[in-house]
C-alpha cells in the first residue's frame, strides 16, 4: 500500500512539473512566431523602412573602437542564439549594451563537448569538425553545420574574445578554452589558451546540479534515466520532434541533434523504434548534455580542465533559498518563477540515496541546498570538485578591481536561475547592473594589452 502511495506522489509531481513546462515552453513558443507576426504585418502595412528605425533607436551601445575584442554570449541548457525564435532575445535584449557583441546558437541538448566544437567553428569559419574519435564512439556525423565566413574569423592570441556564458554555457566556454590549449582543432596548430581574454558566468554550471537527479537522472552512475521520469518525457519529445523535422518548427527552434540524422528521411519508422527503445541516437549513446551536468559527469569534464594563470574569470551566483531555524527552504514565493519553484524545494531538501556512492570523498547533503531552483550555489561560485580553483568571494563589484588574472571571483546574487534571460523586466534594475558591470569590466579593466577606447581614437 505505501508503495502505491509513494508512486501515486511521484506520478502526480510528474504531472504538474511537465504541464509547468510545456506551458512555459508554449508561451515561449507562441511569443517568437507573435512577434514575427506582428513584424511582418508592420513591414506589409509600413513598409520595411519603419522596422529599420526602430532597430536603431532600440540600439543603446555606443560606438567602439575598431580594436576591442568581441563580446560572446553564450547560451545555457535548452538556449537559443540570435537568429531562433524570431525576434526573441535569450539574454533579454542584453546583447544591445555593446556593439561588439555576438550571440551563437548552438545546440540546446547537445553535450558541452559537442556545444564547445560548435562554438569554436561559429567564430572562426568553415564546417563543424566534431573529431573523428568522438563521433565514433557516439554514433553521429564526424561534421556539421557550415559556416561559410566565421563570425570572428581573425580570432587568434592577438586578437582575443570575452565569453559571457549562462548555466551550461559557461561550462562550455570553459571546455573551449581547455580545447584552444590542448591544440584540439585539425588545421588549428596555433591555438591557445590566451585566445580567451575572459570568462564571466552567470548561474553556471561548473559542478554538476542535483537537479538532474530529481529530473530523472539516476544517481547510482550519473548517466542513465529512470524509467518514468521528466527527462523521459523530454527525450521522446524531442526525438519525435527531430524525427517529424519539420522546417519551420526547427527554423524557429532546434534542440542541435542534426549530426545524429534522426529524420525520418534518414532512419524511417525502424530507427525511430530503436531511438525510442534506447538502442541508438544521442540518448543511448549518452551524448547529450543532462549527463554533462550531474555531479559525477561534471567532475569527468572538470578533470581534464584548468584555470589559466592569464585569463580572468568572474562568476555570478544565484540563489533563492534561506534558512530558517536550521532548515534550508524557498525565499519566497512570488520572487520565483511558476516553473523552479517546485525543484527550488525540492533541491533544498535533497538527499543522496544511502545505498549508493556519494559523488566524491566528503560528499555532504547539506552542502548542496543553496540553489536557484535549476542549480545548487555551491556549483555556480567557481570549479571546486575534482580539485578546487583558487577563488576570491566579493560582495560588491567593486570588489574586483583591481584584478588579478587565473582566480575566480565570485558573488552571490539573490534570484532564480532565469532572472537575467528571456525577460528583462523580472530583474528589473538589477538587470542593468548586473549587464553595465560585465560589460564595462570587459570593456575598461580585464584586457591584455591597454585597448584604444572611442574618445581616444585620432581622425586626420
Amino acid at each position: 500500500m505505501e508503495k502505491w502511495w509513494v508512486l501515486s506522489l511521484q506520478l502526480a509531481e510528474l504531472f504538474v512539473s511537465s504541464m509547468v513546462h510545456i506551458a512555459y515552453g508554449f508561451y515561449i513558443f507562441s511569443t517568437a512566431v507573435a512577434g514575427d507576426l506582428s513584424l511582418g504585418l508592420s513591414d506589409w502595412l509600413f513598409g520595411p523602412n519603419l522596422t529599420d528605425v526602430y532597430k536603431r533607436e532600440e540600439s543603446t551601445g555606443s560606438s567602439r573602437g575598431p580594436d576591442l575584442p568581441p563580446i560572446v554570449l553564450v547560451h545555457g541548457i535548452f538556449g537559443f542564439g540570435k537568429g531562433r525564435l524570431g525576434g526573441l532575445s535569450y539574454f533579454a535584449g542584453a546583447e544591445k549594451k555593446d556593439d561588439r557583441v555576438l550571440v551563437p546558437d548552438l545546440g540546446s541538448l547537445t553535450s558541452i563537448y559537442d556545444r564547445a566544437r560548435e562554438l569554436f567553428y561559429y567564430l572562426k569559419g568553415g564546417q563543424v569538425d566534431y573529431g573523428e574519435e568522438h563521433s565514433k564512439a557516439c554514433g553521429h556525423s564526424q561534421f556539421g553545420r557550415i559556416y561559410d565566413i566565421g563570425h570572428y574569423p581573425e580570432w587568434d592570441e592577438d586578437h582575443p574574445i570575452h565569453f559571457v556564458g549562462h548555466s551550461a554555457g559557461a561550462q562550455v566556454v570553459r571546455v573551449l578554452q581547455q580545447m584552444l590549449a590542448d591544440k584540439a582543432f585539425k588545421g588549428y596548430e596555433n591555438t591557445s589558451e590566451n585566445w580567451v581574454i575572459s570568462i564571466t558566468s552567470l548561474s553556471g554550471a561548473f559542478n554538476g546540479t542535483t537537479r538532474t537527479y530529481l529530473d530523472g537522472i539516476q544517481p547510482e552512475d550519473g548517466k542513465s534515466l529512470k524509467p518514468i521520469s521528466l527527462l523521459q518525457l523530454c527525450r521522446i519529445g524531442v526525438l519525435l520532434y527531430d524525427w517529424f523535422d519539420i522546417p519551420m518548427l526547427k527554423y524557429y527552434y532546434n534542440f542541435g541533434f542534426d549530426h545524429f540524422d534522426l529524420s525520418w528521411k534518414r532512419i524511417g519508422i525502424r530507427g525511430l523504434f530503436h531511438c525510442l527503445m534506447g538502442k541508438a541516437g544521442p540518448f543511448a549513446s549518452g551524448d547529450w548534455i543532462l549527463p554533462d551536468l550531474t555531479i559525477q559527469g561534471s567532475i569527468r569534464l572538470n578533470s581534464h580542465i584548468l584555470t589559466f594563470p592569464d585569463t580572468y574569470y568572474f562568476s555570478y551566483a544565484t540563489k533563492r533559498t534561506r534558512k530558517f531555524m536550521g532548515t534550508v527552504i524557498p525565499s519566497g514565493i512570488f520572487g520565483i518563477h511558476p516553473m523552479l519553484f517546485l525543484r527550488v524545494l525540492q533541491m533544498s531538501q535533497w538527499r543522496h540515496p544511502l545505498d549508493t556512492t556519494p559523488p566524491y570523498k566528503g560528499y555532504r547533503d547539506e552542502d548542496w541546498w543553496e540553489n536557484d531552483g535549476a542549480l545548487n550555489t555551491i556549483s555556480m561560485t567557481h570549479p571546486r570538485f575534482p580539485v578546487e580553483h583558487p577563488s576570491q568571494f566579493v560582495t560588491h563589484d567593486s570588489q574586483f578591481h583591481p584584478l588579478q588574472s587565473g582566480i575566480w571571483y565570485y558573488k552571490i546574487v539573490e534570484g532564480d536561475h532565469i532572472l537575467f534571460i528571456i525577460n528583462r523586466e523580472r530583474a528589473g534594475v538589477e538587470f542593468d547592473l548586473i549587464y553595465d558591470s560585465i560589460f564595462e569590466r570587459c570593456r575598461k579593466h580585464a584586457f591584455r594589452k591597454t585597448p584604444t577606447l572611442p574618445n581616444e581614437v585620432h581622425h586626420n
